[in-house]
């Protein structure tokens, strides 16, 4: 990628800002010419590997000064933001790849930055989820972002076990050594017969997209170890429509509005079925109403 042909002269704001800026997930020529612009005209960029962002900079010719923002320092890195920005500077927060502040740094940087009075401006581009979602064909309903679950099995299957009767389209991130496991409890607890989406390498040179019975999920990776490398969305259809309550999520119900108000009572049962709130709640109008 070349210099200043590559993109055009961006106007940054009279009051100094913090730009959230979506660069690549893999592919450079994701990039966005409004990102070339900000990236180029603001005065320090806060990332989370410099060395990787570095890359990046010097492959589209920018020279903006880097420096480190991520998990591990990222309330010391705020509060560096915010005296830059008070200092009458503009700084832009990128990530390794993607989106800022989506399962990435920067949600508790932007927090900070937002309640010391500064603007935040988003600049948007490449997100992963969004890309996934693009193409699985199956999520015109909306969906629900849940990013990463738990790496022990244990609470990971806790956490998808309140997400079973979930309507919406399921969004997960995922690491290479997890994966596997992963849609081995995704299928456990939701139920092998839904669609699932994988999305490895996304605009990457190895990028590959299959979907599957999440039944069959196990045995697909199982047959090709390379299938097991790189990053990962995992995209799930939501639950299917139930007719009725099923007999223990009725009993648990019940003997909730027995002593309960109707929404303590619903709120209650869903904790303890897993069922879906909203369900349990006209379920709890019809009994009372009975």
């Amino acid at each position: 990628m070349t210099d200043s042909s590559s993109a055009a002269a961006v106007s940054l704001s009279r009051t100094p800002s913090l730009y959230v800026v979506a660069t690549p997930l893999g592919n450079l020529q994701d990039i966005t010419l409004r990102a070339l612009g900000v990236l180029r005209a603001v005065d320090v960029i806060a990332a989370e590997d410099t060395r990787h962002s570095q890359r990046l900079l010097d492959a589209c010719g920018i020279r903006t000064r880097l420096f480190a923002l991520h998990q591990h320092n990222e309330q010391a890195a705020a509060g560096q933001l915010i005296e830059r920005l008070a200092a009458g500077e503009n700084v832009a927060l990128i990530t390794d790849a993607g989106t800022p502040a989506v399962s990435d740094p920067g949600a508790r940087a932007v927090a900070r930055v937002r309640a010391a009075g500064h603007p935040v401006v988003p600049v948007p581009g490449p997100c992963a989820a969004v890309a996934a979602l693009s193409v699985a064909g199956f999520a015109e309903g909306g969906f629900r972002f849940v990013g990463f679950l738990p790496p022990k099995s244990a609470a990971r299957r806790a956490a998808l076990a309140g997400l079973r009767d979930d309507p919406s389209v399921l969004v997960f991130y995922e690491a290479p050594h997890r994966v596997a496991a992963c849609v081995a409890d995704l299928a456990a607890e939701l139920g092998g017969e839904r669609r699932l989406l994988v999305a490895r390498e996304l605009t990457k040179l190895h990028e590959e997209i299959a979907c599957m019975p999440l039944a069959d999920a196990e045995a697909w990776f199982a047959a090709d170890p390379n299938r097991e490398r790189g990053e990962f969305v995992l995209v799930v259809d939501g639950a299917p429509a139930r007719d009725g309550l099923d007999g223990e999520a009725e009993r648990v119900l019940g003997l909730l509005l027995a002593e309960l108000p109707v929404k303590t009572a619903a709120r209650l049962a869903a904790e303890i079925t897993g069922v879906a709130k909203n369900a349990l709640y006209a379920r709890a109008l019809e009994l009372k109403g009975g």
